[in-house]
């Protein structure tokens, strides 16, 4: 009996050792915000490899263009919304009836044609206010459109509203350049590697810098090599299933 358990035990351990170790698939997703300022930083970023998302801005000069130009060559294109603290005629601010809060997410919305979302553009305060991110994340369902949450503030409770009314959603995790240097924002997106190698997923916002961009120009190609698949951000959203991050939540549920 000792002899047949000790070759059981042989053989089970043999084939764990022989079993290659399957390493968990690590997914990411990137944005460049304020799009529509510059042709010449526009279509820099268009020209980036891989299905990078374009959020444009509708209060700068090119942004219906660009939109159009995004999205014919197969981009994924979502309104840059300003959001308080930012200003100009578009921009949500506390306190605002709601009446003129959507006459100025309609006008937005008319300025970047073919938006499949919306991201906030600052927005510290307007995205702590919970009857109008309530609001706006029904409006979004309504119009069949997702939400991406910046996160530009750890009071944010757009996520949160997003994910109570079953919007398709998904937050931001690692901001590429709040230090405007190659080597910071090197740093940075290898901390986004890192974090979708740990939980499986990541999604990065950064800006059409001139630094950002020879950045993203030299490492996207290289992500393949380091086990990471950049995905368009429609995919991200289904991966996540409209869950919160660690960094987000718990359990999955946005605080």
């Amino acid at each position: 009996m000792r002899t047949l358990l000790f070759t059981l035990l042989c053989l089970l351990t043999g084939a764990a050792l022989a079993a290659p170790v399957q390493p968990q698939r690590a997914y990411l997703s990137v944005i460049i915000d304020d799009l529509g300022q510059s042709p010449d930083r526009d279509a820099r970023t268009l020209a980036l490899p891989g299905p990078v998302t374009m959020a444009i801005m509708p209060d700068t000069p090119h942004a219906t263009d660009f939109a159009r130009q995004a999205h014919h060559a197969g981009r994924t294109v979502i309104l840059h919304m300003p959001m308080d603290p930012a200003t100009g005629p578009y921009a949500w601010h506390p306190g605002t009836p709601m009446p003129e809060l959507e006459k100025r997410l309609n006008a937005a919305l008319l300025r970047v044609p073919y938006a499949a979302g919306l991201n906030n553009h600052m927005g510290s305060r307007m995205t702590a206010q919970p009857e109008a991110m309530a609001w706006l994340m029904g409006e979004l369902q309504r119009r069949d459109l997702f939400f991406v949450d910046s996160r530009t503030s750890a009071a944010t409770v757009a996520a949160a509203k997003a994910q109570t009314q079953g919007l398709a959603s998904v937050s931001r995790d690692v901001f590429l350049d709040d230090v405007r240097t190659t080597e910071a924002i090197t740093g940075q997106l290898r901390l986004a590697v890192e974090l979708a190698r740990r939980q499986g997923t990541a999604v990065v916002i950064g800006h059409p810098y001139p630094q950002t961009l020879e950045v993203l120009e030299r490492e996207l190609p290289r992500l393949k090599a380091q086990g990471v698949e950049l995905i368009e951000l429609r995919q991200m959203i289904a991966l996540r299933s409209n869950r919160a991050m660690p960094a987000h939540g718990k359990g999955g549920v946005y605080r």
